[in-house]
């Protein structure tokens, strides 16, 4: 298989990667035919993921343009995938220029694609850090220039927790996070859940057999499960809903949103 330029030396382009399987449901273009092959078996038990995504994409963000609206600047955006059209910095740099965004992956293809899109954006900055691992995250001297934690921060965990399954203790690792950030911090979340989905769950189990088998399991959380990743943080209104139900721009965009969009959980907290 021939290595594209913007893939980095070092990485296995033979094995399917859930950030390149997200950008190809977005109609991205940097993503291998084995990312493609795995997530059209997803899409066989999901037809209408992609539309899921596009509302994940939709919430984030109207939640980006709340959080400068409501005076937070400062973006943590963990899990942060390969660079989209509308990405965190586009919008919170479009509402306040002075904005300032740091993002967080693990995955080299997202960090080097990410490096070369803000090259010259000297407002944000890409670090290879694990969510898994919070101390790095928040002890990394490239977020720390860029970011004042004694200030708030949105931190978004956007489509990111259902990859990490319980053993790995996302809801400690997340509280660690939580606890570092200044009082009037928010944190912005979506999660997967079987609830919504337009499918039964049984049909919703094979695309969730597929992240399996490509060894990047989808942890399927409730809303009672979800809800705890807020813990300590006051709801911000109308709650933990649907992508499209929070804050959706009007009435019409929301009745004409496809079933799948409505998959999931999506939400804002805010540290008091």
């Amino acid at each position: 298989m021939e290595r594209p330029a913007w893939a980095p030396q070092g990485i296995d382009i033979s094995v399917p990667s859930v950030s390149r399987m997200y950008d190809f449901y977005l109609g991205g273009s940097h993503n291998f035919e084995v990312d493609r092959e795995a997530a059209r078996k997803v899409m066989e038990f999901l037809p209408g993921l992609p539309k899921t995504m596009q509302a994940n994409r939709a919430f984030m963000r109207r939640a980006v343009n709340f959080a400068v609206a409501s005076g937070v600047t400062q973006f943590l955006d963990i899990g942060s995938g390969i660079p989209t059209f509308g990405n965190v910095h586009e919008v919170a740099q479009a509402a306040d220029p002075e904005a300032r965004v740091a993002y967080v992956d693990h995955d080299p293809v997202a960090v080097a694609h990410s490096q070369a899109v803000l090259e010259g954006n000297d407002r944000t900055v890409v670090a290879a850090a694990d969510l898994r691992r919070p101390k790095e995250i928040l002890e990394h001297p490239d977020i720390r220039a860029l970011l004042d934690l004694d200030k708030p921060v949105a931190l978004l965990l956007v489509a990111v927790l259902h990859f990490i399954e319980d053993t790995d203790e996302p809801y400690a690792a997340v509280a660690e996070l939580r606890e570092a950030l200044a009082p009037g911090s928010l944190l912005v979340l979506t999660h997967a859940s079987y609830e919504g989905i337009p499918r039964s769950q049984e049909e919703a189990g094979g695309a969730v057999g597929v992240y399996r088998t490509i060894r990047n399991p989808l942890i399927m959380r409730s809303r009672a499960e979800t809800s705890r990743f807020f813990e300590g943080y006051e709801m911000v209104e109308p709650g933990l809903v649907s992508m499209p139900d929070w804050r959706p721009e009007s009435p019409e965009v929301r009745a004409q949103e496809d079933p799948y969009a409505f998959s999931g959980f999506a939400g804002v907290g805010r540290k008091v």
